[in-house]
């Protein structure tokens, strides 16, 4: 007989994972089986949800509260649905009550039709959430700026030649190391100011999309 396993996640560590272990206790016998992140859902690179993966074999079945807490991109969530599908393990969103049903053997096909319908609409859900999220925030901090304000944290402009630097180092003509550098920034900064200037990128309809 299969283990049942948990996840649980939420995209900060300021936020409380209290409520998805409650909705969970009653499908896992032992919290060992649970594993947890703080992290964002843009990507499945996650430690706790990578251990799991390790920990799982065909015959288990994971249980998540909402189809959300795998991640919000949908291709990402939508390819780890098929691999959990490939490897024999159910996976159980307790939010989508379909999921949660026990079929006679031989019509696992009804289900799986009925879960694929509803997956496909949360997960463009969650992407969508997101991407709305994002463009909000963006468009709130371009009112702002026009406005001569500036919301949160001061802000450390980026230097004058980080668009070529950039460009340099995506397509390999520079490392990570050399762009930092040249332009005097420490690595925590660099990846957080690249993170940044990705999204505002993408958003702003250039082309670009972040990795």
């Amino acid at each position: 007989m299969g283990i049942n396993f948990g996840y649980v996640r939420v995209s900060s560590k300021e936020q409380n994972l209290d409520r998805q272990y409650e909705a969970l206790k009653g499908y896992i016998t032992d919290e060992k089986y649970i594993y947890s992140d703080k992290a964002s859902g843009k990507d499945m690179e996650r430690k706790g949800f990578q251990n799991m993966l390790k920990a799982m074999r065909k015959g288990d079945t994971l249980y998540i509260k909402s189809i959300d807490r795998l991640g919000r991109n949908k291709e990402l969530i939508k390819g780890y649905l098929e691999h959990f599908k490939k490897e024999g393990i159910r996976v159980k969103i307790i939010d989508l009550p379909t999921t949660m049903q026990d079929v006679p053997t031989g019509q696992e096909w009804v289900i799986d039709m009925i879960n694929n319908i509803i997956i496909e609409v949360y997960t463009s859900i969650a992407q969508q959430e997101r991407e709305t999220t994002l463009q909000r925030q963006a468009e709130g901090i371009a009112v702002a700026k026009a406005r001569g304000k500036h919301l949160g944290r001061p802000v450390l402009e980026l230097p004058k030649e980080w668009a070529k630097l950039y460009k340099q180092w995506k397509v390999g003509e520079i490392t990570a190391v050399a762009f930092m550098d040249t332009i005097g920034m420490k690595k925590a900064t660099f990846y957080k100011k690249v993170k940044e200037y990705e999204t505002t990128q993408r958003i702003m309809g250039n082309g670009y999309k972040a990795h």
